[in-house]
């Protein structure tokens, strides 16, 4: 009996593993052909003969793209929406979230259920685009940030997370003559860093891939981010954000425009893939702790 049990097991385990490997290798798969053909040979690129491992090794590609003043004006860009964008929307959702976690603020449940209300019902791409025109935000570096620098959703994990602080710490900073603000950031922020990595990660990613916003509110090719390119790049096949063109290149002989668009790619992702695993362990518990409350 117990032989039986043990080879269900042990088969149980050979599947989930299976099923594992082949997520991984799907998962994988786009990253690796992306990879191999931005490093390949051109004419093996140009032939479609890359499927796995690279055929040849070359970096030239990687150097024109590099050296293409639109691509690094949108790259530069993306960084500062990226940069600034985060911190104004992490320390925005942080003093959100804790008034609303605190059991003696007399608004808490409804300002809990006004916010809950608009992540169903929201104001609509017309309205909102009138407001960002006549707060004067339109065609500026600002209007990617403030209309969604406060992120319901996120904020309802930070508060999750501060509804677990014990109130008894509070309650020992009050009688040692904390006011509200040095508790925040003294005491709360302290004890918060996992769900503050949480939220600096959802926020930058959500930035650095930013789109439909840019494209509502950003008409000039100089405040573009970097994801407006890439779709000039990929759709209409033009590096200097014209029209469809190719021959606006400029390219080396030994390049092609399939090869720029893998390494324009590959330089877009490298960032987030980079960063991802220093803050995967604050990642995983501060989703934990903010998906066991609602």
């Amino acid at each position: 009996m117990k032989e039986k049990t043990h080879r269900k097991i042990h088969w149980g385990h050979g599947v989930i593993v299976v099923i594992l490997a082949l997520i991984m290798i799907i998962t994988l798969y786009p990253f690796l052909y992306t990879f191999s053909n931005s490093v390949s040979d051109p004419m093996a690129t140009i032939r479609n003969e890359v499927y796995f491992w690279p055929k040849g090794f070359q970096l030239n590609t990687y150097k024109q793209v590099l050296q293409t003043k639109s691509f690094l004006t949108s790259y530069a860009n993306t960084i500062w929406y990226t940069v600034v964008g985060t911190a104004v929307s992490t320390a925005v959702i942080f003093m959100a979230s804790y008034p609303l976690s605190r059991k003696e603020f007399f608004l808490r449940k409804q300002l809990n259920t006004l916010f809950i209300i608009t992540m169903y019902f929201s104001g609509g791409m017309v309205p909102l685009f009138i407001v960002v025109n006549r707060l004067g935000l339109y065609d500026s570096r600002w209007s990617i940030i403030l209309p969604v620098a406060a992120n319901v959703y996120y904020m309802i994990i930070c508060r999750s997370f501060m509804d677990d602080i014990p109130d008894s710490m509070i309650e020992s900073a009050k009688l040692d003559g904390a006011n509200d603000l040095q508790i925040l950031k003294n005491l709360i922020l302290g004890v918060s860093k996992p769900v503050i990595a949480v939220l600096v990660l959802f926020n930058a990613v959500g930035y650095w891939n930013t789109y439909f916003n840019a494209v509502l509110y950003l008409p000039s090719t100089k405040l573009q981010p970097l994801q407006i390119y890439l779709n000039k790049l990929l759709v209409n096949n033009s590096v200097k954000g014209g029209g469809n063109a190719v021959g606006q290149m400029g390219l080396d002989a030994s390049l092609n425009i399939h090869q720029f668009k893998y390494a324009a790619i590959m330089v877009t992702i490298l960032p987030i893939i980079c960063v991802y695993p220093f803050v995967q362990k604050y990642f995983v518990k501060g989703v934990m702790i903010g998906a066991v409350k609602g």
